[in-house]
């Protein structure tokens, strides 16, 4: 995945490109460059939903055929649906060379606002990315609760970090899909004295903008307590009765935090009632981290219960909540998103996040905010 970038204005446009043909990522490149657009390339579906999931985008440009499906463009469809679930208020305009009446219908149905044929013309195609960029722009304005809505999302946006870090021998990656237009999950990673990181995924009570807030408070409270890192069941005590004080009864949060110390290899943890991670073994065998202690925030002067386990190099721990956990237990038996995790890890040594939470189904389907981090352990 690449970034092509233009200086310096501060009102340039953001386009992602999906195209998985290098000529043609190149060609659009080229002409959205000259033409003063901010670009990130993406070369697949699952490439897509990463850079979709880890920095907002002005519009999106996707072709509908991938290598996978190179004529009916299924592919191309279900991606245009996850990306609008994922970037609602983003234009998405898509292209294909295959291009008939009838995938132009469904490609709108899905999502899309308007549909370029391949080969494109160059002066169209440009009219058309500053058509809906304009109209786009102009409609968050006229709309106040939309306005409200996207300026909402982008302060939690950048409250949260960066979705990857890279520290300490140990490398996180986070996808998070909102079920709404904000989130009610929290996520986090940091370093401690350079010697260890910590991690954490979290899941607040309620839906919308009272759990984005409650999110929000939730991690500036883990954020002021950072002196504590190295006791994760310490840190957690003071953050409940810090929750539990400025918040109402029945606010409360399920949190996995883990904390890794590079010289020995060892995480300690505490669950507090949170779906529990999958730590898989480099060898394909998998270890269930079940909860060690109650929801943080519901009781004043609960005991946090902590465990340690030693990993190696190549394992992985994956974290989740309970909107991948619980997406399809109506219509598939409970090991599913094990299996999901051994069959995709094999195939994916990064991004596994995003193809697991692209995995949860339809975003018709999505009920629940849909969060997944993938902790590896670096080879040696």
């Amino acid at each position: 995945m690449t970034l092509e970038a233009v200086e310096p204005k501060t009102d340039i446009y953001k386009v992602l490109v999906v195209d998985d043909q290098a000529d043609i990522r190149e060609a659009l490149r080229l002409l959205l460059k000259r033409a003063g657009y901010s670009i990130q390339m993406a070369a697949s579906p699952i490439e897509a939903l990463a850079a979709a999931a880890r920095s907002d985008h002005d519009l999106i440009l996707m072709d509908m055929n991938f290598a996978s499906d190179t004529t009916s463009g299924r592919e191309g469809l279900e991606l245009l649906e996850l990306l609008h679930t994922q970037q609602r208020e983003v234009p998405i305009i898509a292209m294909t060379g295959w291009s008939t009446i009838e995938l132009a219908v469904e490609a709108m149905q899905r999502g899309a606002c308007d549909f370029v044929p391949k080969p494109w013309d160059s002066h169209h195609m440009l009219a058309v990315l500053e058509k809906h960029l304009k109209a786009n722009r102009s409609d968050r304005k006229s709309d106040a609760r939309e306005a409200e809505l996207a300026i909402a999302r982008n302060v939690q946006r950048k409250l949260l970090p960066q979705p990857y870090l890279s520290a300490c021998g140990l490398e996180c990656e986070c996808v998070s899909m909102p079920a709404g237009e904000i989130s009610g999950d929290l996520y986090d990673f940091f370093e401690i004295d350079g010697q260890a990181v910590a991690f954490l995924l979290g899941d607040v009570s309620g839906k919308g903008i009272g759990a984005a807030l409650l999110m929000a408070n939730l991690q500036a409270t883990i954020r002021s307590q950072q002196d504590l890192a190295r006791s994760p069941a310490k840190l957690l005590d003071r953050v409940n009765q810090l929750f539990f004080q400025f918040t109402r009864p029945e606010h409360y949060a399920t949190l996995f935090l883990g904390v890794y110390e590079a010289r020995t290899r060892t995480v300690r943890y505490v669950n507090c009632g949170h779906p529990a991670p999958v730590l898989l073994r480099a060898n394909g065998e998998c270890e269930l981290l079940e909860s060690t202690s109650m929801v943080l925030g519901a009781f004043n002067g609960c005991v946090f219960g902590e465990a340690t386990i030693s990993l190696s190099p190549g394992d992985r721990l994956i974290l989740f909540s309970d909107g991948l956990s619980e997406a399809k237990l109506d219509k598939m038996d409970d090991g599913w998103l094990i299996d999901s995790i051994q069959r995709f890890a094999r195939r994916y040594k990064s991004d596994l996040a995003a193809v697991l939470a692209a995995s949860a189904g339809s975003p018709h389907e999505q009920a629940d905010d849909i969060t997944v981090m993938d902790v590896r352990v670096q080879s040696a």
